[in-house]
């Protein structure tokens, strides 16, 4: 969420229109996705230091731009990371013997942001490919056939201007042996160790293990049948049965073969989904700014009537690692002094709201890495929720989370604070394109004790439908494409809300009429209203709609919550 006004975040666009290519580079994309020629028994990975665990050797980055990482990785303990920056777009090159004459396949896994990998000095026609911005690893794939003296490429990485870093892993030149020397063939890889249970939801269980040398992949098996397949070192087992235990062994995989299975885990689902108590059916959530940024200043008795929940913004991180605190913008707020809040909290909750304190926003630096910071969070915002008469907690965490420790904090604070608990979430899109991302397996894992997702379907760009394709923000279909990830990924759709801005004001871009967010919730409740985008079937237990924020909705007018909030409590 934003505190301050009119200041648009950097776009977080998966749209190629941001990118402008030259005729020739749209050639030669065209080029490079030309089938190769099937390979023969002697072809080999002709790339040395392949997947970068030798640091860069063999390899040179333009400006000092390439360095390489622990995490994350597609296989074995280090990958690529490459930052653009200004005139530079992060060129990392690596000069690769290779016969006349020959036909050779040039792939690599790559995520992060615009990545592209191609081959010069062929001989022939040059090649490259490219993907825009991932948050999982692709594999970029072409081929190229060398000339009739050329002994010699360049294969090169490079990112885009103005652009995030990008990540490689994994890069190979297949085709006859050019005698310069490859990597060692792989050898089948160990068995991953530490394999555990670190969360549980009642259709789901989350389990990580160590990372294993030389593994490119990992399988995870379900009472001794595969489920799924992942590159990490975690993953959610999802569509289980309720107050189930399942059994669950993992392997390491890569191109000489799979390990043997890992010592069995157990995982028990739980009984209930949902927490929050007497929270509506269909509720509206606002955010009610604890400091003044342009917008109408309120006292929080001032807040409006069609607010349910009402999430305090925001508590602020201290000095010891995870714990935070709440200090009342008195003088921000006109006087307004902490009795009378406490007493405003009081009556808003004797009107049956429910008034969380959130942790976070735009700005904020929370941040819960390790066992003791967890504890330290849990204490501090159960702390708060004595203090202040609190009813749960927020997590708006824009700058990422780390899923295994927040698990361990939020179930922490949940067995001191009770079933009572309100647990709201507010990821911003990218967080919640894939059930692999740290804010959705955090949701996932605490989905028996979690009341609503929130998402902020603004100042994001252009994202990704659950039907694969590509939806620009200030649509119904963005809003109803995006929820469907939820909606079929796991949470239950009395845990997803609609997060929008209260007015043009609320944020750099993504606002959209109350209007369009009433179609959207039709659409995705009722099957009416829908733009291009329907679903394939309706979600009438969707909890609702979330803004930002009371006090820019006041500003305008309260159009937004005279519009959206009786729609939402009026949902079937």
């Amino acid at each position: 969420m934003d505190r301050a006004p009119g200041i648009p975040r950097r776009s977080r666009s998966r749209s190629r229109s941001r990118l402008l290519l030259p005729g020739a580079l749209a050639a030669a994309l065209a080029l490079g996705m030309t089938a190769a020629s099937p390979a023969s028994a002697a072809d080999v990975n002709n790339a040395r230091n392949a997947g970068f665990e030798s640091a860069l050797t063999h390899w040179t980055c333009s400006a000092s731009s390439g360095t390489t990482v622990s995490s994350p990785v597609h296989g074995g303990s280090a990958a690529l990371k490459a930052t653009p920056a200004g005139q530079d777009n992060a060129r990392c090159t690596q000069a690769v013997a290779v016969k006349p004459n020959s036909t050779y396949t040039l792939s690599a896994w790559v995520r992060g942001g615009y990545a592209y990998l191609g081959a010069t000095g062929t001989g022939t026609t040059d090649v490259s490919t490219w993907t825009p911005d991932s948050s999982s690893w692709k594999q970029l794939t072409t081929s190229f056939t060398t000339g009739a003296s050329t002994t010699s490429v360049t294969v090169y990485t490079h990112g885009w201007y103005g652009q995030a870093a990008y990540f490689a892993d994994d890069v190979s030149v297949f085709g006859p042996d050019g005698g310069g020397g490859g990597d060692p063939d792989p050898v089948v890889p160990g068995v991953p160790a530490g394999v555990s249970v670190t969360g549980t939801s009642t259709s789901s269980v989350s389990l990580a293990w160590s990372p294993v040398s030389g593994a490119t992949g990992y399988n995870i098996y379900r009472d001794g049948t595969k489920v799924t397949a992942v590159t990490g070192t975690s993953a959610t087992v999802t569509g289980l049965a309720a107050s189930t235990s399942y059994s669950f062994q993992v392997t390491a995989t890569n191109a000489a073969g799979e390990s043997v299975r890992s010592t069995a885990v157990t995982g028990t689902t739980s009984a209930t989904g949902g927490g929050g108590g007497s929270v509506p059916k269909h509720a509206v959530t606002g955010y009610w700014q604890n400091f003044d940024n342009g917008a109408t200043v309120q006292k929080l008795a001032a807040v409006q009537s069609q607010y349910d929940i009402i999430a305090v913004a925001f508590a602020d991180a201290t000095a010891t690692p995870g714990a935070v605190t709440f200090n009342l913008d008195s003088a921000g707020l006109g006087g307004y002094t902490v009795d009378q809040f406490k007493a405003d909290v009081k009556a808003k909750q004797a009107a049956g709201k429910k008034v969380i304190i959130s942790i976070g926003g735009e700005k904020g630096t929370v941040s819960v890495n390790d066992s003791a910071s967890a504890t330290n969070f849990a204490n501090s915002v159960y702390g708060l929720m004595q203090t202040y008469g609190f009813d749960g907690v927020d997590i708006d965490l824009e700058n990422g989370l780390n899923a295994t420790y927040m698990t361990q904090a939020l179930r922490s604070l949940s067995a001191k604070a009770g079933p009572s608990m309100v647990l709201t979430m507010a990821p911003q899109t990218i967080d919640m394109q894939s059930t692999s991302n740290s804010y959705f397996r955090t949701a996932l894992n605490v989905k028996d004790i979690l009341t609503v997702v929130n998402m902020q379907y603004y100042n994001s760009g252009s994202m990704l439908g659950c039907d694969g394709k590509v939806y620009s923000q200030g649509s119904v279909d963005f809003l109803t494409a995006l929820a469907c990830i939820q909606l079929e990924g796991g949470l239950s759709p009395s845990q997803v809300g609609l997060g929008l801005p209260a007015s043009p004001s609320g944020a750099g871009s993504g606002y959209v009429s109350p209007s369009v967010v009433n179609n959207a919730l039709d659409c995705l409740t009722k099957g009416t209203g829908c733009g291009s985008f329907k679903p394939a079937r309706t979600y009438p237990e969707l909890r609702g709609a979330m803004t930002w924020s009371t006090n820019w909705d006041a500003a305008a007018g309260n159009a937004w919550s005279n519009a959206v909030g009786p729609h939402v409590h009026g949902l079937p």
